[in-house]
């Protein structure tokens, strides 16, 4: 595409950010910096997308995306510039474990996605015969993986379906709301793709991945938070943004995007309501289907592109008990729950034990979320939320034997908000980014792209922004090696 900006690194002089979620607010960033005059225009009522600060029982938390991933440097980075630098906080505990087969069992180590490299490291929660299975892998005969392959029936051939249920299933899924059968390895879990197209076996595919990481082992944590939570990210960048002299319109939703002709050329007209913007250039930071909606006259290729992407969505029910009330919560972070268990939850965090900063607020107040919904489950999330308080703490006190009535609940619904990355999906996102490098100036960012993680949304925003200043390379890397979302390495 050829960019409105002169060369790397310059932007075009007066741009509009549709959308305010974490890229949008990330792009805009970006451009100010570079000297752009940016105008962001949000539908809703409020900046950040899936970050969202709350509180309940008088103790901040987040009611939606409640980490970043530090081996990343983009979210971590952003933080910094946006003055959070001395609110950045590891958890205090890591430890988590998965609800599998009647009990808590201890989280497994040396997995990638909780696939193990040897039968020895998921011992524990997969079973004598699981186990037996893994063991013999390394004898199967090579399986091809192709240009791409859906992660759970590939890992199913190679090690069997009860890796996949109790262990791969149950970490996608927290990350992805998805279903591991459909879901792409190589968008995925793009390390793991790599590998397996390296070596006949999946488990010596895993350990090459593991020596890699011991080889060069990454410095400071994996993941950070926030004091008062994630999701005063995005109000901190918007908050840059304006000091920059950057404008950030909420409740605008846009209803046309369009190219057309003036005085110095060709520009683009973005109308909201019945105010128009004119612009050299239009980053497009929605989800995919408004991202469809707003390029269909434009980028008719784009759209449709766009509109097959699919979402998954869930809710969060965020519970505060008095600390006296919550002592059966086990020690660590929280638990993962495999579907394949029949339970309604799909994980729990114990928010007051892995984030130092809740405990502090108020010592005697314990804050624990649940979550529920996956792909394809639309009649758990038609419930009425008391109905979904009292689902989340059956299943808690089933888990953990928490029995006590909460001080104070939340329910945060998030219709649609999980794009699902199915075999395919990096073909789709490259053919969308053909599509609109036809047209000067227009480029587009988030989670629908490389990656649902906050750094994978920043790092989309970024090269959307250097696309626009005519320079491709990072499009092009994001492109053919989508963003890990869970871990950075070859996991825990």
């Amino acid at each position: 595409m050829s960019g409105t900006g002169t060369e790397t690194g310059t932007a075009p002089a007066r741009v509009v950010v549709i959308g305010a979620g974490i890229a949008g607010l990330a792009a805009a960033h970006r451009l100010l910096q570079r000297g752009a005059r940016v105008t962001v225009l949000e539908a809703g009522d409020r900046v950040g997308g899936k970050l969202l600060p709350g509180e309940i029982a008088g103790v901040r938390v987040d009611l939606g995306a409640e980490s970043l991933l530090a081996r990343r440097p983009e979210a971590v980075g952003l933080a910094r510039e946006a003055g959070l630098e001395d609110r950045l906080q590891p958890p205090a505990t890591a430890g988590a474990s998965i609800w599998t087969r009647g009990a808590l069992r201890p989280m497994p180590k040396g997995h990638v996605m909780g696939v193990p490299g040897t039968a020895s490291a998921v011992a524990g929660v997969i079973s004598d015969e699981g186990l037996e299975r893994i063991e013999r892998e390394g004898a199967l005969p090579r399986t091809e993986v192709g240009d791409d392959v859906a992660i759970g029936a590939y890992v199913a051939e190679r090690l069997g379906r009860e890796v996949v249920d109790r262990l791969v299933e149950p970490l996608l899924g927290g990350v992805y709301a998805g279903d591991a059968y459909r879901i792409s390895m190589r968008s995925a879990v793009p390390q793991l793709f790599e590998a397996a197209r390296r070596h006949d076996s999946l488990t010596e595919a895993v350990r090459s991945l593991q020596a890699g990481s011991a080889a060069t082992p990454p410095s400071g944590p994996v993941f950070m938070g926030i004091e008062g939570g994630v999701g005063r990210l995005p109000l901190a960048v918007a908050d840059a943004v304006r000091a920059r002299g950057g404008e950030i319109l909420t409740g605008t939703p846009v209803t046309e995007l369009r190219r057309e002709a003036g005085d110095t050329g060709e520009t683009w007209r973005i109308v909201a309501g019945d105010r128009a913007w004119h612009a050299d250039a239009v980053v497009v930071a929605t989800p995919a289907p408004a991202a469809a909606a707003l390029l269909a006259a434009a980028s008719p290729g784009a759209a449709a592109e766009l509109r097959q992407i699919e979402y998954a969505s869930m809710a969060l029910i965020t519970l505060a008990y008095r600390r006296a009330d919550a002592a059966a919560l086990p020690a660590g972070s929280g638990f993962l729950v495999p579907p394949v268990d029949g339970r309604t939850i799909k994980a729990a965090t114990f928010a007051s034990h892995k984030w130092g900063w809740i405990a502090d607020e108020d010592p005697d107040v314990v804050v624990v979320r649940t979550s529920v919904g996956r792909y394809g489950e639309t009649e758990i999330l038609g419930r009425e939320d008391a109905e979904l308080v009292e689902l989340s703490r059956h299943d808690l006190r089933e888990a953990t034997g928490l029995d006590a009535a909460p001080l104070q609940t939340r329910v945060t619904r998030w219709s649609d908000g999980l794009p699902q990355y199915p075999v395919g999906h990096r073909a789709r996102v490259a053919r969308v980014r053909e599509h609109v490098a036809e047209l000067p100036g227009l480029a587009v960012c988030g989670a629908a792209y490389d990656g649902v993680g906050v750094p994978a949304c920043i790092a989309s925003a970024y090269a959307a922004v250097d696309q626009l200043g005519g320079d491709l390379r990072a499009v092009q890397q994001l492109t053919a090696h989508p963003v890990q979302s869970l871990h950075g390495g070859a996991g825990e």
